[in-house]
């Protein structure tokens, strides 16, 4: 114990100081925190103040180093990333590139002449567009043949859930391209002929949905 007054270093218990006289009651010492004990005699945080490592509820996380930390937002999930496309045309069967070849052949007949006259050595040619209005459906239908090819080539699963089987998508919009160019080439114009169009296009709607026609029945043998 020191002296207030004169500093003096006491020893033991004594009333007053032995240097100066000052009287130690009277002295005040600096008050040190003490624990709250339990009813086991181990200590525990007073009324009010939260536990160490224990945060209150309402208050923030206090880190190691005495600081108070913001709450940190709870992770949400990530959405799955959208597949990448990359061409590979050896996702393509065989059957799948005869008709995406022919379906663009097809296309391209549309624009050439289908039906020509011949009158005092003047010739006059259209093309089936121009003729029949519902060969647009034809042109519609090869442009989605074509795109749906280059996106199944392209991804290892389609952006887009699509109804009916790959084989039969195919099949359907192919189908009814066979249907509408036969039904151009036989209605032609009285007193026309054909041209090399109404030709090009016809073989190449029937090519085009061959390969999925045997592939078809081949499938329906195999389950029989």
């Amino acid at each position: 114990m020191i002296c207030t007054q004169c500093g003096c270093n006491i020893s033991g218990r004594t009333a007053a100081c032995p240097a100066c006289g000052a009287r130690l009651a009277a002295q005040s010492m600096p008050a040190q925190s003490m624990p709250a004990q339990g009813v086991a005699g181990q200590s525990r945080p007073a009324q009010g103040i939260p536990a160490q490592g224990m945060p209150s509820q309402g208050m923030p996380a206090q880190s190691a180093a005495g600081r108070f930390q913001p709450a940190q937002p709870a992770h949400l999930p990530e959405h799955a990333a959208s597949p990448a496309f990359r061409l590979e045309l050896s996702r393509l069967t065989n059957s799948d590139r005869v008709t995406g070849i022919a379906s663009l052949v097809l296309l391209v007949s549309l624009f050439l002449p289908w039906y020509g006259v011949n009158l005092l050595g003047i010739s006059a040619e259209a093309d089936g567009l121009t003729v029949h209005g519902y060969l647009y459906i034809v042109l519609l239908l090869c442009v989605a043949i074509i795109a749906y090819l280059v996106m199944w080539a392209g991804f290892e699963e389609l952006p887009v859930r699509l109804p009916l089987s790959h084989q039969q998508r195919l099949l359907v919009a192919s189908g009814l391209n066979t249907v509408l160019v036969l039904l151009a080439f036989l209605t032609k114009p009285d007193g026309t002929g054909w041209r090399f169009g109404a030709f090009a296009g016809l073989l190449a709607a029937l090519i085009a949905m061959a390969p999925l026609v045997i592939r078809a029945v081949q499938a329906r043998r195999g389950r029989a």
